[in-house]
């Protein structure tokens, strides 16, 4: 990391930023076909994004901001005005002191959201659809020279992906004596997406899975509930390769609803009002995902480590260059 202006000289590295540029070209092409917008929402914030943890806080001249952990919010306000169907590719930012190969304190996030939907299912299906188109155009541009000097054929996916609910995902675990920590409670660790990552490629010949309708104590206030059972939320995790590459969901766009599960969730109205209030005079159904771009790329090229996939780390000891 030092040296890495070097480092990025290798013939090797050179090729994981052209297939990084063209992939976020296919990632674009894709999403103009189908009538989305691009957008460019605030990385200076006065209310955290998500749960309030791993945020970076900054003076802001006589007051307190945050970094951006992600432009949900935002995103959802688009849907609101009427945009839509929106996306993003930029910066987001977590104060996570985690020291792994897959984790970062600044990655650039892939963002999509759309409205008119009936559930995550949609958000699902339009998801794989999209990366099939992306690693198609990958594998057209760079296949064979990603063979000859990473290795790796690259696999377009099929479509439809695997989609396993949470519930059979546990079961699996259980069937296979992987035991999930106990503070994990309706999550899965690291271990535990590996585990289900290797029985989807036996079972499923496949590289890629969604895990399915996620308890609510472990999901954001803002996720729509599933009418028949309000215990679970209509999300998902994207896993490829066994890592997890995506979060989504349909939103809670109905204000009272929104409101109710707000509090229920121990948060005070004051700090998210402005985004409470953007559903204030009606938003129709809606639902997105956000993905990280390097953990797409160590997926797709075989690499390591997260540090291969970006052009300059940023960790909780790394600062420069």
């Amino acid at each position: 990391m030092d040296w890495r202006y070097l480092d990025l000289r290798k013939p090797e590295n050179l090729l994981i930023f052209k297939v990084q540029t063209t992939a976020e070209a296919a990632m674009r092409e894709f999403w103009l076909q189908n009538n989305f917008m691009e957008i460019h929402t605030p990385k200076i914030l006065g209310a955290p994004s998500e749960s309030g943890a791993e945020l970076f806080t900054l003076d802001y001249f006589e007051g307190k901001a945050y970094l951006a952990q992600s432009p949900q919010f935002y995103k959802q306000m688009a849907i609101a005005a009427g945009f839509e169907r929106v996306f993003e590719i930029g910066p987001v930012f977590r104060a996570d002191p985690s020291f792994t190969s897959r984790h970062m304190t600044e990655f650039t996030g892939v963002d999509m959201e759309f409205g008119w939907i009936e559930s995550h299912e949609d958000v699902m299906c339009m998801q794989e659809r999209w990366l099939a188109y992306v690693y198609q155009r990958v594998k057209d541009a760079h296949g064979e020279e990603i063979k000859e000097r990473l290795g790796v054929d690259i696999v377009v996916p099929t479509v439809p992906f695997p989609r396993l609910t949470m519930a059979k995902a546990q079961e699996i675990l259980r069937e296979v004596g992987y035991i999930v920590p106990a503070d994990k409670k309706g999550d899965i660790d690291p271990g535990g997406e590996r585990v289900l990552g290797q029985y989807v490629k036996e079972h499923f010949n496949h590289d890629f899975v969604f895990v399915t309708d996620w308890p609510i104590a472990v999901r954001p206030f803002y996720h729509m509930r599933h009418p028949d059972n309000p215990g679970l939320t209509r999300s998902f995790d994207l896993l490829a390769c066994g890592l997890e590459i995506t979060t989504g969901a349909q939103r809670e766009h109905r204000l009272d609803v929104l409101k109710a599960q707000a509090l229920e969730k121990g948060l005070h109205f004051e700090p998210i009002q402005f985004y409470l209030d953007f559903f204030r005079f009606g938003c129709p159904p809606h639902g997105g995902f956000g993905l990280g771009l390097s953990r797409l790329l160590m997926v797709m090229l075989g690499l390591q480590n997260i540090r291969e996939a970006v052009f300059l780390f940023r960790g909780p000891n790394r600062l420069t260059p």
